[in-house]
């Protein structure tokens, strides 16, 4: 039986060799079959650095190829999640600080502050960008060693597809994504302008090496030349940063860049934000302020308030191009998000409490100027109307300055009534004209003649779109109103609004709230008792018993009960209230016992020390990295992190699916090991590993269905490996005041892409065959027509995008503005991608 082996043997051999039965030959007794007639048969089987791992001889053509593109888009979500992690490390390395002392109104105690050392355009374009990058890197540089230090198509065409999907795809999806109306500018041009002319410069120079300087051929210093060309970028972009070149800013810049990057008339913004964040910590004084401004808003809890305190922290926090990626990723994969998941009504409170863009925090308000400003708000946070009531009116009050007109815009919110079903859509206008004081806004309820519990809308008041008439008018503290709509039909039930309450010894009267639900027709009444447990009454509170009226569409009664301060250090105690007999067709509801717990004073700040640790807690569960194996690995085992409550079926879709990547990238070493270095390095050669995996899927599919590695690398690769930057861009460019983190980065990420993608192993291919005394060839051919093209539409796009930034038709900013330019923005940046795909395509099969 002929030995099935590769006729590893020189041709000489082969000749001498005598004939064997068939097609096979006997050398030194043994059959050797030819290799051709083994692979006849076995197409782009070859291909591959490491696949295949085993025989596909048998299997047919159409199942090799989906198998090879599921395999691939796989590998690509398990580059995304390694990246993660990659990131996670780069996050704590980039993350190190150091102390800086400011002066404080206390003498002989300076304020201290903690600034970042690594400087926001180095780490951008440095570990940042090669976080991005890695896959496009590092798929080059193998291509290059494991095809014996030849140039392939797969590496170069990735590297120039890339930056073509990353400016035009990215940067049309981030102009579309802007809310109407709404507009980002770029706001470190100067860093923008060095990298987008290094984007420029590093393609025309590749074209220039491969056509002009020694055509078909990469020589040693060209090589050396495109590689140093990118710390030639960071430190040009550093000295942008730091301003050293142009007119300098009114104020010391330097010393802003010290303090944290702030641009002119920031700086009194961070220092009024210390009152609130300290290190990334809310600290008491500013706990008790935002506790006061969130027990405005109806029905919150101190859970709700500990998670809208970490709400505020991460968006107060600057974030990186990085963070939005690692968010990105968890979001397709189903794994813990960066920011906390807000419930419908957290999230229009916290919009409510964000409306005012010069206030600092959530807890404090800007202050009014009378002269300066109109105050436009309700007149309560909120009411509680009849179902059959028809037609009422909200009273909107203004307050402040009243010589000038002024405009809001009023609109309804869904909660869990819904418009058109349960009410009528609100979307209008209010003018208040000199001197008038209130206005009144209709609202339609929608009777629908069938029981139903109470449901609840709110209406919401913002300021206009037109710069112009935002001058001169100022929301105040109640910009957002609860409508809650009662079952006309029923009377009712009754029940205590929580099972428990805390108050201080020295609270003076506890207020325990009775609230009347699913129903406020016709007038009932409850009666009430205090029971003795811990608290003895007459001695550490005034007990006894009554009756609750409510008024017909009443819907809030309240029991006070004084509360007796001795002075007397004690332990806590506590007596309960229950409500009994009700009459008016009223029924009780689930909770009608309630527990008032009587603390000291000292026992009341312990209170607010734990509502401190469950909002650091909440932080804490946010952050990028994780500091043990157990929390790599708890996070990998369950979906959104543990948090199952805010979990989505695509999560636990893209959980499971993703769960075989999730367990063996767990046993990476956290990053708080050796500063994050050991994680950066280990994932570095993890993502090596898969990038390998990924060239032979690529190139083996490319094979399969006819597609040349060229077209390969400009559209299935190019995807795969931009993807999750696509969804990060997205989210910046809707979260973000400016549009750095979301198109900002691209330039400087495609300028990067070539100088380390391209210029490091062209290098070490260059060196490799001057030593062996032969030349690194590079054919022009498809690449060069490639990189000639990306770059006339660069400078195209690019050209755009100052357009936007300069012109009032795009609302003078790059990302956003009015609708109509906004979609011409999207549809021109989409065509020169297009152009692009289908020139290089059309070029790479001899069409032209």
């Amino acid at each position: 039986m002929a030995t099935e082996e590769r006729l590893d043997v020189s041709l000489d051999q082969v000749v001498v060799a005598e004939p064997g039965p068939g097609n096979s030959y006997l050398i030194n007794n043994n059959t050797y079959i030819n290799e051709e007639d083994v692979y006849s048969g076995y197409r782009c089987a070859r291909l591959g650095l490491l696949l295949p791992f085993f025989s596909e001889y048998t299997w047919p053509e159409e199942v090799r190829a989906f198998l090879y593109l599921a395999g691939l888009f796989y590998c690509f979500l398990g580059v995304a999640i390694i990246a993660d992690i990659f990131m996670g490390a780069i996050e704590k390395i980039t993350s190190k600080t150091r102390k800086v002392y400011l002066t404080s109104e206390k003498e002989d105690e300076p304020e201290v502050i903690e600034v970042r050392i690594w400087s926001d355009a180095v780490a951008n374009l440095t570990l940042m960008a090669l976080g991005s990058s890695a896959p496009e890197i590092l798929l080059s540089i193998i291509e290059v060693i494991g095809n014996n230090f030849e140039s392939g198509e797969l590496g170069p065409g990735t590297i120039v597809g890339s930056a073509a999907f990353n400016l035009f795809i990215i940067s049309a999806v981030c102009v579309m994504s802007i809310p109407n109306g709404e507009t980002r500018r770029i706001r470190d041009i100067k860093v923008f302008g060095v990298t987008a002319v290094f984007s420029v410069v590093a393609y025309l120079w590749l074209l220039i090496i491969l056509v002009a300087v020694s055509a078909d051929e990469v020589e040693v210093w060209e090589a050396l030349v495109t590689v140093l060309m990118f710390p030639a970028l960071v430190l040009l972009a550093w000295l942008a940063e730091k301003n050293f070149c142009g007119v300098p800013n009114k104020t010391d810049t330097s010393k802003q860049i010290e303090l944290g990057n702030f641009q002119p008339g920031e700086t009194d913004k961070f220092l009024r934000q210390q009152q609130y964040f300290k290190d990334g910590r809310l600290d008491r004084d500013g706990l008790v302020a935002f506790i006061k401004e969130v027990k405005n808003y109806p029905g919150l809890t101190d859970e709700d308030a500990a998670v809208l305190a970490a709400s505020k922290l991460v968006e107060s926090q600057s974030h990186s191009r990085m963070w939005y990626r690692v968010g990105a990723v968890r979001s397709m994969t189903g794994g813990r998000k960066t920011q906390p998941q807000l419930s419908y009504k957290l999230k229009e409170v916290y919009s409510a409490m964000n409306e005012h863009p010069e206030a600092p925090t959530v807890g404090e308000v800007p202050k009014v100027i009378p002269s300066k400003n109109a105050i436009i708000d309700f007149h309560s946070g909120s009411c509680a109307v009849m179902e059959n009531i028809g037609k009422f009116e909200v009273a909107i009050c203004r307050s402040g300055r009243t010589d000038n007109e002024v405009s809001v815009r009023v609109e309804t919110i869904d909660g869990t009534a819904t418009e058109e079903q349960d009410y009528v859509a609100i979307n209008e206008v209010i003018t208040f004209k000199p001197g008038e004081t209130e206005k009144f806004v209709e609202v339609e309820i929608i009777n629908d003649n069938q029981w139903e519990p109470d449901e609840e809308f709110f209406l919401k008041i913002s300021l206009l779109l037109d710069q112009e008439k935002r001058d001169g008018v100022q929301l105040g503290r109640i910009s957002i109103m609860e409508i809650t709509i009662l079952n006309d039909d029923e009377p009712g039930m009754v029940m205590f609004q929580k099972r428990g309450f805390l108050v201080k010894e020295s609270v003076g009267n506890a207020v325990i709230p009775v609230v009347r639900k699913n129903g406020a027709d016709g007038e009932i009444s409850v009666k009430w008792r205090t029971v003795d447990k811990s608290a003895i009454s007459g001695h550490d509170y005034q007990g006894g018993e009554g009756t609750l009226v409510f008024k017909h569409t009443e819907i809030v009664q309240n029991i006070e009960i004084p509360i007796i301060d001795d002075m007397a250090p004690e332990k806590d105690e506590h007596f309960e209230v229950e409500l009994f007999d009700p009459e008016g067709g009223a029924k009780l509801g689930q909770i009608n016992r309630t527990a008032v717990t009587i603390t000291n004073d000292d026992d009341f700040n312990n209170v607010l020390s734990n509502m401190m640790m469950m909002t650091n807690a909440n932080l804490h569960s946010l952050q990028v990295h994780h500091e043990t194996y157990i929390g790599q690995i708890k996070d990998a085992l369950n979906v959104n992190g543990g948090d199952l409550e805010n979990a989505s079926g695509m999560d636990y879709f893209m959980h499971f699916l993703t769960f075989g990547w999730k367990i063996i990238f767990a046993l990476v070493p956290p990053p708080s090991i050796l500063g994050g270095w050991l994680c950066f390095f280990v994932s570095l050669a993890v993502i090596g590993v898969l990038t390998a995996i990924i060239g032979d899927l690529a190139a083996i599919f490319g094979c399969l269905v006819g597609l040349r590695d060229s077209v390969t690398a400009i559209t299935f690769v190019a995807l795969g490996t931009s993807l999750p930057d696509t969804f990060a861009s997205k989210t910046a460019a809707v979260q973000e005041k400016y549009a750095d983190n979301a198109v900002g980065n691209v330039t400087g990420s495609n300028s990067v892409n070539v100088f380390l993608g391209l210029g490091a192993p062209w290098f070490i291919a260059a060196v490799y065959h001057l030593c062996v005394g032969t030349k690194f060839v590079v054919k022009a051919g498809n690449l060069g027509f490639s990189v000639g093209l990306f770059s006339g539409l660069c400078v195209a796009a690019l050209t755009f995008l100052m357009a936007r930034r300069i012109l009032g038709t795009f609302g003078k900013a790059e990302l956003g503005g009015p609708t109509i330019p906004k979609y011409i923005s999207f549809v021109f940046l989409i065509i020169l991608w297009l152009i692009y795909v289908v020139c290089v395509s059309f070029q790479a099969y001899e069409y032209f």
